[in-house]
């Protein structure tokens, strides 16, 4: 009689996937200026940024004198976990593979440098109803997050100091926001965050970000509409 051969299952397997990522946009080459104004805009949001994985954007600054190895070293003494390169030519492909780090090419044009005009027919566009990518119904807890990597998400029920939402479109909060907020992750500058009761440790759409601190005192605690405009987040309290 003869045995049978289990077929053993796969050690792993490659999937492709659209995870959240930090872009750090260089402004500049100056690794001075970059390490004077960078424990302070990190000390902004710490829980936020700590342990973050970035993607390195250097579009606007590839070039002759630019030390991608400093600026990762940088990055890393702060706690940040660079895991790629973004834009640059081949100079600054091989100095990312050079120090282990994935390239890609610049992307395009985002929508968050599009002209302003360009931005209101998308902001007008938002207000068709939206597509679904996830709803969560109860609290979300301390430490644990929940994202909707396409589409939007719908909390129904609270999101507690410490708890993380996140969405590829828009956040809908059907109870108190109290804790992180994150929406347009791919960079959809369209995106918005709606809640019933404001209270949020962090605000941010396509990567621009708003603290609690920074809120004023009048929206605390009222029902919310957070959109980016003009490269800023704005507020509208809903009565």
């Amino acid at each position: 009689m003869s045995v049978g051969v289990v077929a053993e299952a796969p050690a792993f397997q490659f999937k492709g996937s659209m995870l959240p990522f930090t872009v750090m946009e260089l402004d500049t080459r100056d690794l001075t200026r970059i390490e004077a104004e960078l424990p302070a805009k990190l000390a902004q949001a710490p829980g936020f940024f700590e342990y973050a994985a970035v993607i390195l954007g250097v579009e606007k600054v590839a070039g002759a004198g630019l030390d991608v190895a400093a600026v990762v070293d940088l990055l890393r003494v702060h706690r940040l976990l660079p895991i790629a390169v973004r834009g640059g030519d081949d100079a600054i492909c091989d100095q990312a593979r050079g120090i282990g780090l994935a390239w890609f090419p610049a992307q395009p044009e985002t929508a968050a440098r599009r002209p302003a005009s360009i931005r209101r027919e998308q902001t007008s566009a938002a207000k068709v109803p939206a597509i679904v990518g996830k709803t969560h119904r109860g609290t979300v807890r301390s430490g644990q997050q929940v994202a909707a990597l396409d589409g939007d998400l719908v909390i129904v029920g609270a999101v507690n100091p410490g708890a993380e939402v996140l969405a590829a479109g828009s956040v809908h909060v059907y109870g108190p926001l109290r804790g992180r907020a994150l929406a347009g992750i791919h960079g959809d500058a369209a995106a918005a965050i709606f809640c019933r009761e404001l209270e949020a440790e962090l605000l941010s759409i396509a990567g621009t970000y708003k603290r609690r601190e920074d809120i004023e005192s009048a929206q605390i605690g009222r029902a919310a509409q957070v959109r980016l405009s003009e490269d800023q987040l704005q507020i509208l309290t809903l009565e």
